[in-house]
């Protein structure tokens, strides 16, 4: 298994320039906002011995794995994933419950406008999504984003400068 210098490097690769990121910041969130909306149907109220009255759901069982994934690449990284993508299920609940066209007509409309942001980003890069060489690259976006959010916060700068010298500087 490749490990997280590995992963965003390759990842990295299609993303050099500041424009094509930028359009990430906004269309990878609403991607995976849309597809936890979309699985976040159907719902099972189910009694746990813990937990007590809980609510199932695919998404949740998306999360969960997703998230398994990040922390057993980065447990730092991984914990920011678990709050922010945690947020996003949550708020994907209450779009969940509502009638099926308008639930189905918001998720897919989000869908679609944030992989319009994406090709408009990779349209400034003038390279193909990383997804369609590795479909990994579906499951390191999110965390391509949050990682460059933090360089741009002067957070994890060795792992910045790792990234760079695989893949050259941002411009």
């Amino acid at each position: 298994m490749k490990n997280l210098e590995q992963h965003l490097s390759e990842y990295a690769g299609y993303h050099r320039d500041q424009r094509n990121i930028l359009t990430h910041y906004f269309g990878i969130p609403l991607i995976v906002y849309a597809v936890l909306c979309l699985l976040s149907r159907p719902m099972f109220d189910v009694t746990l011995p813990v937990v007590g009255e809980a609510v199932l759901s695919p998404a949740l069982f998306v999360w969960l794995i997703g998230n398994l994934f990040y922390l057993k690449l980065d447990l730092r990284l991984g914990a920011v994933m678990v709050v922010l993508t945690g947020a996003l299920l949550w708020l994907a609940q209450p779009l969940a419950i509502q009638s099926t066209f308008v639930w189905l007509a918001a998720s897919l409309g989000i869908f679609v406008g944030g992989w319009v942001l994406q090709f408009i980003g990779h349209y400034y890069e003038g390279k193909k999504p990383a997804f369609v060489d590795d479909l990994m690259g579906l499951v390191i976006g999110p965390l391509f984003v949050v990682t460059e959010l933090g360089f741009e916060l002067g957070l994890r700068g060795e792992l910045q400068q790792k990234i760079e010298q695989n893949v050259g500087p941002v411009h």
